[in-house]
């Protein structure tokens, strides 16, 4: 059975894996799946519909799963699904989706530190960072190995690529392409993250092809679509530029340059 803390209220509907533990004073309401593994330290509140994978912890004061803030949602059905492993530390936030059926998705593995909030109709992918009071306003999707900093925020509708780094105190209103940095407010882009890829294992030749590639579109004086073009006759057996050339090309916000 999974270890309740007296003090915890659980709606009867609410379903916990037997391995779990529910620290003082949390509260569990209605549709909420916790699998096992996962440790609610205190004072934490998920609401429903809410599913939980396994082997996440939530500290003190983070509220998983309420309404979107959406002035539109009328309480119509909507969802948030969680992955493993994942790290929720002091008043992070998340919330359900706001279209009727709709769906907020956190991946695996992320560690969202304290304030961090993730709104509705959000999608963040695997291995994320989060750091204190990094925001996404709705609609936001959000790479795998991205780094959101402390202080930032993330205009709606807006895509933070895969394995990229937003500084803190940064302000993103367009798209941040993967693999980069951006940094600032009005946030510009301000290379390669090239550390961030020597610790995932990136070879030494992909990186090169990726400063390279950054210097054609962001350092060049090429247009976004001369400069496109140029990447694929340039680079045309890089899977990461042609990554980079695709998240660019299907941009619909543009991107931050």
């Amino acid at each position: 059975m999974a270890r309740i803390h007296p003090t915890a209220i659980i709606d009867t509907t609410a379903k916990i894996g037997q391995t779990s533990t529910v620290g003082p004073y949390c509260i569990i309401g209605a549709g909420v799946v916790i699998g096992e593994e996962c440790r609610l330290r205190a004072h934490v509140t998920i609401a429903g519909p809410t599913k939980i994978g396994d082997g996440n912890t939530f500290y003190p004061y983070s509220c998983i799963g309420h309404r979107s803030q959406d002035l539109k949602y009328e309480a119509e059905p909507t969802y948030l699904e969680i992955g493993d492993n994942n790290c929720f530390r002091e008043f992070s936030t998340v919330h359900r989706a706001t279209a009727t059926g709709g769906v907020t998705r956190v991946g695996s593995r992320g560690n969202f530190l304290a304030y961090s909030h993730i709104a509705h109709d959000c999608v963040v992918g695997d291995d994320v960072v989060f750091s204190n009071n990094g925001t996404l306003a709705g609609h936001v999707v959000v790479g795998d190995h991205a780094v959101i900093g402390g202080l930032s925020g993330v205009h709606q509708f807006c895509r933070i690529g895969a394995h990229a780094i937003v500084g803190g105190c940064t302000k993103i209103v367009q798209d941040v392409p993967p693999f980069l940095i951006a940094d600032g407010n009005p946030a510009e882009i301000r290379g390669v993250n090239h550390v961030g890829l020597e610790r995932r294992g990136f070879s030494h030749d992909a990186i090169r092809e990726l400063r390279e590639a950054y210097k054609v579109i962001f350092r060049s004086n090429l247009n976004t679509t001369q400069g496109l073009e140029s990447l694929r006759s340039q680079f045309p057996d890089s899977e990461l530029v042609r990554y980079l050339a695709d998240f660019i090309a299907s941009s619909e916000r543009g991107i931050v340059k």
